[in-house]
C-alpha cells in the first residue's frame, strides 16, 4: 500500500509520490424557494479540485438542521435520495482535504455544535496556527471534558472553532462569532449556519479566497467564482479580509472584526485555484499564461516544441510558446479516470508508475528538443519518471521550465506540503536538480516574475513556501502540526452537547455516527 497522501501537486502520477494539496472548498447558500441542497451539491462539484477526501452538506428549514457527509468525492457521497432528504432554504457544503487532523469520517465537515439557541454547522478552508491556544481556551470556558465533535473523535482545528461558538445564553451566535473570530490566528475562510441564518468570515490576511454572489432569490458564498457560475449566481464581490457577514430574512449585513492585513496565498495563482477563477480581480488563467511568458524571458532555450504537463502546466506552456515563438504541442496524453479506481496496482504496474496517468505521443515528440512546462517541483520523483519516459519515447532533449520558484518551506496556512527535508530544492541548486532529474536544463520563474504575473502588490501576497517569510506569526514548533489534537492529552468526555435539532431522517441521520 502506498503511504497516505501528502497532497497532489505532482498530479498524483506516481503511487508513492504525493505533494502539497489545498485544504478544502466551502460553499453556502441562502435562498428560500430553491432546492438549496442541490445548489450546494453543484457548488461543491465546481470546488472538487480543492479537496477529494470527504464531502458534506448541511441544510436548515428554519426549525432543524439536517446533515449528510461521508468519505469520498462529491459525486460518490451524494445521490438523489440524499439530496432530496436535505430540505430547507439554507445550506452549507464542504469538500475536504485534511491539513489538520487525519482523513477520517469523524473529521469530515460540516462540523456540528450546540449554541445558546440551537445548533451550528460549520465548514472551514484554511489552517489555524494557534490550535494549541484554542484547546486551552475551550478547556477554560467549557471545562476539560471534550464535548460535541471533540467528544466524537474529531481532531481538527475546525472542531475547536465549532466548540467555541457554543457561547452562552446571554449571547446570540452572531455575537459569539464576533467575539471568537478575533481570537483565531492563521488562515480561515468559514461558512456556517444555524437554523435561520447563513454566516461567512475570512481571516484578516485573506489567505484563502472567499467570494459573495447573488441569486434571483438569495445569496451564495463560495471559495471560488466557478462555484457561483455553476449555480447561476452573479459575482458581487470578494468577502474582505477581516469581514464577517450574516444573511437572513432581514437581508445581508457586514461587520468588520479585524483590520485588513492582506497576504493572499500566491500558490492559488500557481496551482490551487481553477484556471477560470478570478482572485483579487485577476484571472488565474491570465496569470498563468503571464507566468509562462515571463519564464520564456528569464530562461530561453533553443528547442522545437513546448509541451505542458497536463493539466496545470498548460496555461504557462501556452505563454512560454507565445513569448518564445517555439510551437506549442500536446506531447502527453492524460487518462482522466485512473484516479477514480480504488484498486491498488500490482507491483509490476507500480513500477510503470507514471504511465498509469500520462502517456507520451511518440509521433509528436520523437527527435524533438522539448521544453516541458510544469507548475512546480516538490520531491522531484514525478519529473524524473516523466523525463525518463520522454527520452524512451525518442525526445532528443528535455528542458524543464517551472512556473513557480523553488518550493523550500512548509505551509502552515492550509496547504499540506512535504516535510522540509523532503523538498528537493532545499539541498540542491537548479543545475544539481536538473542533473538529478535527468533534464538537459531546468529553469524556475523568479519570485519577482511570479508576483508580477499576479498583478498584485508584493506586500499583499504570502510567498512563504518560496521565501520562508511567514506573514502570520507562528507558535513554537511543539505547538504546531497536523496531528496536534490527536496527540493532545485532554480527557475524552461523553458527548453532552445538546444537539437536539438533528433530525433522524433518511439522508440526515449520519451527522452523529458513521452509517
Amino acid at each position: 500500500m502506498a503511504p497516505r497522501a501528502d497532497g497532489r501537486l505532482n498530479h498524483d502520477l506516481l503511487p508513492n509520490e504525493k505533494g502539497p494539496q489545498d485544504a478544502c472548498g466551502v460553499f453556502g447558500v441562502w435562498a428560500p424557494g430553491e432546492e438549496v441542497a442541490k445548489l450546494a451539491y453543484f457548488g461543491l462539484y465546481a470546488l472538487q479540485h480543492r479537496g477529494q477526501e470527504s464531502a458534506g452538506i448541511a441544510t436548515s428549514n428554519g426549525q432543524q438542521l439536517l446533515v449528510y457527509k461521508d468519505m469520498g468525492l462529491v459525486s460518490q457521497v451524494f445521490d438523489e435520495t440524499a439530496l432530496n432528504a436535505l430540505q430547507g432554504h439554507i445550506a452549507i457544503g464542504h469538500a475536504r482535504y485534511s491539513t489538520t487532523g487525519g482523513s477520517t469520517w469523524e473529521n469530515a465537515q460540516p462540523t456540528l455544535g450546540p449554541t445558546a439557541a440551537g445548533t451550528v454547522a460549520l465548514g472551514h478552508n484554511g489552517n489555524l496556527t494557534n490550535t494549541a491556544e484554542l484547546v486551552d481556551l475551550v478547556a477554560e470556558r467549557y471545562g476539560s471534558q471534550r464535548r460535541g465533535e471533540l467528544a466524537r473523535g474529531n481532531t481538527t482545528d475546525t472542531a475547536l472553532v465549532t466548540a467555541l461558538l457554543a457561547g452562552d445564553p446571554d449571547h446570540t451566535l452572531e455575537a459569539t462569532a464576533l467575539e471568537v473570530l478575533p481570537r483565531l490566528r492563521g488562515a480561515f475562510s468559514l461558512v456556517f449556519m444555524d437554523e435561520t441564518t447563513l454566516y461567512a468570515a475570512r481571516d484578516p490576511q485573506g489567505v484563502r479566497p472567499l467570494v459573495l454572489g447573488r441569486l434571483e432569490r438569495g445569496w451564495v458564498v463560495a471559495s471560488e467564482t466557478p462555484a457561483l457560475d455553476i449555480v447561476g449566481a452573479s459575482f458581487v464581490r470578494e468577502i474582505e479580509p477581516g469581514e464577517f457577514i450574516a444573511i437572513d430574512a432581514d437581508g445581508l449585513r457586514s461587520t468588520r472584526f479585524a483590520e485588513v492585513d492582506r497576504a493572499g496565498c500566491i500558490f492559488e495563482y500557481v496551482y490551487l485555484a481553477r484556471p477560470d477563477t478570478t482572485i483579487a480581480g485577476r484571472s488565474v488563467h491570465a496569470a498563468r499564461v503571464a507566468m509562462g511568458r515571463r519564464l520564456a524571458i528569464e530562461h530561453p532555450v533553443e528547442a522545437d516544441l513546448v509541451i505542458p504537463v497536463p493539466e496545470s502546466g498548460t496555461p504557462a506552456a501556452v505563454g512560454y510558446a507565445a513569448e518564445s515563438g517555439i510551437p506549442f504541442g500536446q506531447g502527453l496524453t492524460k487518462n482522466a479516470y485512473v484516479g477514480r479506481t480504488f484498486i491498488q496496482p500490482s507491483q509490476t504496474l507500480r513500477q510503470l508508475g507514471i504511465r498509469l496517468k500520462l502517456n507520451p505521443l511518440r509521433e509528436v515528440i520523437r527527435g524533438q528538443r522539448l521544453v516541458v512546462v510544469d507548475d512546480s517541483i516538490v520531491r522531484g520523483n514525478t519529473q524524473r519518471a516523466l523525463i525518463r519516459m520522454l527520452r524512451e519515447a525518442g525526445a532528443a532533449e528535455v528542458h524543464v521550465r517551472i512556473s513557480s520558484p523553488p518550493v523550500k518551506w512548509p505551509c502552515f496556512y492550509g496547504i499540506d506540503f512535504a516535510s522540509r527535508a523532503e523538498l528537493i530544492a532545499n539541498g540542491l541548486s537548479a543545475d544539481e536538480i536538473a542533473a538529478s532529474l535527468g533534464a538537459d536544463s531546468l529553469g524556475y520563474i523568479s519570485e519577482e516574475g511570479l508576483i508580477e504575473a499576479t498583478e498584485q502588490p508584493a506586500s499583499q501576497l504570502c510567498t512563504a513556501c518560496f521565501s520562508g517569510r511567514y506573514p502570520i506569526e507562528l507558535p513554537p514548533a511543539d505547538r504546531l502540526g497536523k496531528h496536534l489534537l490527536e496527540q493532545n492529552e485532554l480527557p475524552l468526555g461523553a458527548p453532552e452537547d445538546g444537539l437536539l435539532t438533528i433530525a433522524s431522517t433518511p439522508g440526515g441521520a449520519t451527522a452523529l455516527e458513521h452509517p
